[in-house]
């Protein structure tokens, strides 16, 4: 089970999530309260190991804006929330594949918002999954004013039937209103390949909560680990 802990703008926030396992940070850098700045961010991530993914969330960003963040912020994946930009992550694959001198790919995840109708989920999923580019779907609940960290789960059973039946090969991560509460619940009925939380491990936004990110990433371990138990 792939474990991001999103929404960190501190060093000691950081610090937590790999303290307790989890397998990538994630730094916001759309409008948030929890929205960081490349140079906060390179200076979080200059100090955490090397084998932790570090992920930046962007929304309706250019192509040139990302391409610089990623690179001044040490990043080794991005987040990439849009609507109509076509082509946008082949691009910034095809950039980075270029310039790739470590050996690491850099991880691009396109974030889908679940909603009532399964038949519009399943085509953006169909559309999604075309883009070679792209080696994960990050499904998240929205509102009016908020592209995603809304704290509001989305219908998991409706979910689950849809992901089952239109996914193909990607994968999927399961995000919005998860907490140590819920995790274990959410991937039992979905099966993701991966978790992300934000708010659920809050103190306030922008802080974490130690207790609670021990918590939810031992939850989602051993959820995981049972997952894939049944499976064999």
């Amino acid at each position: 089970m792939w474990i991001k802990i999103c929404g960190n703008t501190n060093l000691e926030d950081a610090e937590l999530a790999v303290k307790y396992g989890a397998d990538a940070v994630g730094f916001v850098f759309a409008e948030s309260p929890r929205q960081v700045t490349a140079d906060t961010v390179r200076n979080i991530t200059a100090e955490l190991p090397a084998a932790i993914e570090k992920i930046g969330v962007f929304v309706d960003a250019s192509f040139d804006r990302i391409v610089e963040t990623v690179c001044v912020a040490g990043l080794t994946g991005v987040q990439l929330h849009f609507e109509n930009n076509a082509g946008l992550a082949q691009r910034v694959r095809e950039n980075f594949d270029a310039q790739n001198r470590s050996g690491r790919r850099l991880r691009i995840l396109q974030v889908l918002h679940f909603d009532a109708n399964q038949n519009n989920f399943g085509h953006h999923l169909k559309e999604v999954e075309k883009d070679s580019a792209i080696d994960a779907i990050l499904v998240d609940s929205r509102t009016a004013t908020k592209p995603g960290g809304t704290g509001i789960a989305f219908d998991w059973k409706a979910a689950r039937e849809s992901f089952a039946r239109e996914a193909g090969h990607l994968r999927l991560v399961a995000a919005g209103g998860l907490g140590p509460e819920n995790v274990t619940k959410a991937i039992e009925i979905l099966q993701p390949w991966g978790v992300d939380v934000v708010t659920g491990v809050e103190a306030r936004p922008g802080k974490k909560d130690p207790a609670r990110v021990k918590t939810f990433i031992e939850a989602a371990r051993s959820a995981g680990v049972q997952l894939l138990a049944a499976s064999c």
